[in-house]
Order: C-alpha cells, then structure tokens, then sequence
C-alpha cells in the first residue's frame, strides 16, 4: 500500500492508480459513533450517497452482534455483519451465520485464571461473552458504563468458570486504569503467540482475547473476496483503533481517524479529522464522492 498519510485539514490524496472502490467497511466506536454513541446525519448522508453510487457499505466492530445490529440498519447495509473483531460474521437478513470461531474452553480458563491474579484482579471487570450474551463475575461500575452504551444486559454468575462448558466467543477486559490495560496486552503477548491467541485493544480502555484466526483483517478479506468476489483494491476501510490496523493493512484505501493512535495512523493511506468533526464523512467525500 502507498503509504500517503493527510492531515485533517484535508489535502488531496495522491494514488499512484485510479480508485475502483466498490466496498466501505466501517467500524462504530470512534469512528462512525462518537460520544453520542449515534452516527451523526453528516455521516449519515454520506453513506447514502456512497451506496447511491453502487457502493456497497458493511460494518467492522468489536461490539457483541446485539450492540452492532442497530447500526448495521441506520446505514442500511445489505451485507454481513462482521463482530467481535470478526469472530462472528453473521447476515441479518438471513440469520446465516458465515462464520464463528471461539476460544476453547482450556484457554479461556488460562485467561481468566491470569485476568484474576494477584497483579490485576483488583482493578479488572472480566467480560466473557457466550452465545451473544455478556457474562460478568459480579456488576462493576465499568461494566454498567459499557452496558449503557452497548445496550446490552450483563448476566452476573459469579464464578465465570461455571460457564466453561461452552466456548466465549470473545473474553474482555477492562479498566479505567489505561496504563494497566497496556501493560496487560504486553504482558499477554509475550505469554502467547499470535498462533495461539489475537489479543488487542479496541479502546485505550478495552483489553480483548480471541481466537488466533480473527481480526477484522481476515472478516474484511473474507466478506471481499468469499462472499463478494472483489479484491483488496476494491475495499475501503476506515477504522480508529488497534483492533482495526488488519483491515487497514489489508484494504486499497485504509483511513485511519484523526483520533486514532500513531500505531494505527502509521499503517493508514490517509488520515481523517476526529469522529466528533464527522471524519468518516470527510474520507468518504473524499474518495468515493
């Protein structure tokens, strides 16, 4: 990918080829929904206007398939819905699921045996989500916070290790203390390979685990070429956090948000103004409009 990184005062982007674009993948939090936890009418419209031009527009979230769907209906997208950062690729309008692949059991109760350790079991609420439905050890005041705006309904059991009879599609971990979360995710990829867990950061506050054949990089490159027959070039993506630099990476076009880390804008062709400016609005004028 060329690598040609704007600010948010908008240059012009410079591609060595002409665009052919036929696919937007977005993500929510950060990106298409900020503060507001809304997609704002500005992006709105531009996502309209995309699809009025024969674009096809899909979504890219870490959020549970339940959060995501009333978001995948505001856009109006005719696609799979690609969740928990790509663990479960489920099409509304059919109910078909395209995929789902799970942590087992074993390494689930590795995690939690770690996330409730001496280092960090006193600053962490654990989310273990099973089934579409959020589990929890007991309700903190992080994870009513995260329930708010996922519009979910958290299930207390307790010990969570009663529950692994069944395979988490996703374990979390959060905290408010976001040094801690970064020290977490160092301290967990030094324990496992990326062969054996995917493990990031979807915000600077969200730690989360999956199985070592997700990210939003092999969702995207599966809904493209599988389902859709396109290729790479054809993708544009946009995304705001770690958990979206494998879509990045992977699409023709990856924007990257202005309020993105520089991790994510390093590997991004361009770079957006900040999701509360409507950034996503911009990119799409940008190179589709």
């Amino acid at each position: 990918m060329q690598q040609n990184v704007a600010s948010s005062s908008v240059e012009t982007a410079s591609l060595s080829s002409p665009l052919d674009i036929r696919l937007l993948v977005l993500d929510i939090d950060g990106t298409i929904a900020g503060k507001s936890n809304q997609i704002n009418q500005a992006v709105q419209q531009a996502i309209r206007a995309a699809q009025n031009k024969g674009i096809q527009v899909a979504i890219a979230t870490g959020r549970m398939y339940c959060s995501a769907l009333r978001f995948h209906q505001v856009v109006g997208s005719q696609l799979p819905l690609i969740t928990y950062q790509g663990a479960l690729i489920r099409d509304p309008a059919t109910q078909r699921t395209h995929r789902h692949w799970t942590l087992s059991p074993q390494t689930a109760l590795q995690l939690l045996e770690y996330l409730e350790g001496v280092e960090y079991q006193l600053e962490l609420s654990v989310h273990f989500y099973i089934n579409d439905q959020l589990y929890v050890r007991a309700l903190t005041p992080e994870t009513e916070v995260y329930a708010q705006r996922s519009e979910v309904e958290p299930i207390p059991v307790g010990d969570l290790r009663q529950l692994l009879d069944q395979q988490p599609t996703k374990v979390l971990a959060l905290s408010d203390n976001q040094s801690l979360i970064d020290r977490l995710l160092t301290d967990l990829r030094q324990r496992y390979t990326p062969a054996e867990l995917y493990l990031t950061k979807s915000v600077a506050t969200f730690f989360e685990a999956t199985n070592p054949l997700v990210s939003k990089g092999t969702a995207v490159k599966y809904l493209t070429e599988e389902v859709l027959g396109l290729e790479a070039t054809n993708v544009m993506a946009v995304g705001d956090n770690l958990n979206d630099q494998e879509m990045l990476e992977y699409a023709g076009i990856g924007v990257a948000m202005g309020n993105a880390p520089e991790a994510v804008k390093a590997v991004a062709s361009w770079i957006a103004p900040d999701v509360e400016l409507d950034g996503a609005a911009v990119a799409i004028e940008q190179f589709i409009l």
